[in-house]
């Protein structure tokens, strides 16, 4: 079986039903992937950051994790899910970094510490030395096919290992390569977390037809082409001057509580989290996760009225 771009676009995009990815099951798309990732494989790393992106990741519900991991993702690396660690590991990494050179992709999670020659951040130890994140993102930066920054701290400014205030001159992962002078095209899924979709989706697109069409972040359109509050539900209460005085408080727009929908860009208002149980302004607001600036450019959160 085979699945056309349009489809899987269509798909990806949440129009099938009103559904985004994980919430259907599509044989064929699994099919596809399952072929593709058997050449492909993905090695996932982790600098500065809360694992937030792994967990998110994990609670993708159709496909279930289990086909994520086994079918559509030939994943030969990740520190959170693996059995295997420390230099078993490392050396598997390796083997599999030099055997598909050109041919993998790399996924970073969390940021990456430039200070103190990046040891601010150790992600393992070989023959009796220290790999420091900043070396490994480099390294195995040259030989993927394509690099994909997954969450808030991968992407723009570093996310909270990047805020105002921090001594560890955590970066973003196209700020590394762009110093290294490495060119390697980065694709943007910026979110604290991303949506699983986002995340199974754009590593989808990659292995089945390459580099989706990006934004000027570097953002598949796919999931952050659309403005939040362009299509907020609660937009006509906005419209009309209604105002919500408190959270709990549902006939009302959430703009006066710091809702930050007006300056983000992602499809979270028609895709909604916890297999479409809800989403952020459902009950509270929205943070600007998505954005380039967060989480500075976004403070504070709340306001009051």
């Amino acid at each position: 079986m085979s699945l056309k771009r349009r489809d899987f676009v269509k798909l990806c995009a949440g129009t099938v039903a009103g559904l985004g990815i994980s919430q259907v099951f599509n044989p064929s798309l699994v099919m596809a992937l399952e072929k593709a990732a058997k050449k492909t494989p993905v090695i996932w790393i982790q600098g500065q950051g809360c694992t937030g992106c792994s967990v998110s990741l994990l609670n993708t519900v159709h496909p279930s994790i289990k086909e994520v991991l086994l079918k559509i993702i030939s994943l030969e690396y990740h520190p959170t899910v693996m059995a295997a660690e420390g230099e078993l590991a490392l050396e598997h990494m390796y083997e599999i970094a030099n055997k598909y050179k050109g041919k993998f992709f790399l996924v970073v999670e969390g940021a990456i510490p430039k200070a103190a020659d990046g040891k601010y951040c150790i992600v393992g130890e070989m023959g009796g030395k220290e790999i420091t994140m900043l070396e490994l993102t480099e390294e195995l930066g040259k030989k993927a096919a394509a690099t994909v920054a997954v969450g808030a701290c991968a992407c723009f400014s570093a996310g909270i290992p990047g805020a105002e205030g921090n001594l560890t001159e955590a970066s973003s992962v196209k700020t590394i390569f762009d110093e290294a002078g490495i060119k390697t095209p980065v694709i943007n899924i910026p979110g604290c977390p991303p949506h699983p979709d986002w995340m199974v989706g754009t590593i989808a697109h990659v292995l089945l037809y390459g580099i989706p069409e990006l934004d000027d972040n570097a953002r598949p359109k796919l999931f952050y082409g659309l403005n939040i509050h362009e299509n907020c539900p609660y937009r006509s209460y906005y419209e009309s001057g209604t105002m919500s005085p408190v959270f709990t408080k549902k006939e009302g727009c959430r703009y006066d509580l710091g809702c930050k929908g007006p300056v983000a860009n992602a499809d979270c208002w028609k895709r909604h989290w916890n297999n479409g149980v809800n989403w952020c302004i459902e009950n509270a607001l929205c943070i600007g996760c998505v954005e380039p600036g967060f989480p500075d450019d976004m403070s504070p959160f709340y306001e009051s009225m």
